[in-house]
């Protein structure tokens, strides 16, 4: 049963990452030296996430939008990254949002939360 279910979600998830692939929309636009800034300033976050999850969707489509060179990883099962997650976030929950400042790591869950975040930080 399990079975069914996981293919189901599957499914599910790759008809929704390709209706978001092909209504996505424009990207914000920024002058070149702008776009510089938020590219250096993007190497400090990481967004671990599953591919057909519909938060983590919703959150690469903000993502896209706001034209911003975000890192992701996969944490599905069998990825390093999973474990990663796990060590350093406390919890396999996508999508979440590796924050780096100097020393410290911030692990920001929740995809509403993480938009807001973004969307205050870049816009």
């Amino acid at each position: 049963m399990s079975l069914i279910i996981s293919l189901i979600r599957n499914l599910l998830g790759g008809i929704i990452a390709f209706v978001d692939l092909i209504t996505r929309g424009t990207k914000l636009k920024r002058s070149k030296e702008a776009q510089a800034k938020v590219a250096n300033d993007s190497q400090e976050l990481t967004l671990y996430q599953f591919f057909a999850c519909p938060f983590c969707i919703k959150t690469r489509r903000a993502i896209y939008k706001l034209n911003l060179p975000i890192l992701k990883r996969s944490v599905s099962k069998g990825s390093p990254y999973r474990e990663e997650l796990l060590q350093g976030g406390g919890r396999i929950q996508a999508p979440c949002l590796r924050i780096e400042t100097g020393d410290e790591v911030k692990w920001l869950y929740e995809s509403s939360e993480i938009i807001n975040y973004l969307q205050n930080r870049f816009k």
